[in-house]
């Protein structure tokens, strides 16, 4: 069980973007988190993801606190999740060939000897061939990185997985296979899923259960149209 307990969060202690927020993700569940942009829905999910350390409250990982948070996190609880980010070119080194951006975490984890074989394994699935993952990100399309960042956050086979609004910027079909894929793996691995955006057609037909904002933090609501 992933649980967040009263969470208060933001980027300056004066003014939090998020208070007293609580949320919770079975096992095998996949939970959609619905809201306007802007009103703290991303901030919530670095959280859930130990990425951004709260103000408040705790978060609760298969029962035991979370123990730090980025790299200061327990490598155990750290590698638990992976995270997929809403623009994939913030999110990876322009230097890397996508075949490095998938393995990056297995070789920061000491993992090294399993690049091979974890690469040769996920490029299929996410839809990438020989030919592109030799390519550099300014080389692909904006798809095709995010295809490469989800297999990036799949390869340490994590047991949560934090998709923070992952198809904002994907066409219909990119997104379709994108969300099969994750719901591939979350069907044969048993993970989590926290589904962060503004689409309820999408996260309601994707998800077990949607949280819309208002429901889960009335009082932290921003008026943002989406």
């Amino acid at each position: 069980m992933l649980e967040l307990r009263d969470i208060t969060a933001g980027y300056d202690r004066r003014a939090p973007v998020l208070r007293g927020v609580s949320l919770t993700l079975a096992p095998g569940e996949a939970v959609g988190l619905l809201g306007p942009s802007g009103c703290g829905k991303s901030t919530l999910a670095r959280v859930a993801a130990l990425l951004h350390r709260p103000d408040a409250g705790t978060v609760v990982l298969d029962g035991t606190p979370a123990r730090g948070w980025r790299h200061r996190a327990p490598r155990d609880q750290r590698t638990a999740f992976g995270v997929l980010f809403q623009q994939p070119r913030l999110s990876a080194d322009p230097r890397l060939r996508l075949a490095d951006l998938i393995a990056e975490p297995l070789r920061a984890t000491g993992r090294k000897a399993e690049v091979p074989a974890r690469t040769r394994e996920l490029a299929p699935l996410v839809g990438l061939g020989d030919d592109l993952l030799s390519r550099r990100p300014h080389e692909v399309s904006d798809g095709q990185l995010q295809r490469a960042c989800l297999a990036r956050a799949l390869v340490l086979r994590p047991r949560w997985l934090i998709c923070d609004e992952m198809t904002a910027m994907l066409d219909a079909s990119t997104t379709a296979a994108l969300v099969a894929v994750v719901e591939t793996y979350r069907r044969e691995s048993g993970a989590g899923v926290l589904a962060v955006g503004h689409d309820r057609t999408l996260l309601e037909r994707w998800c077990d259960r949607t949280v819309t904002w208002t429901e889960l933090a009335p009082a932290t609501v921003n008026p943002v149209a989406p």
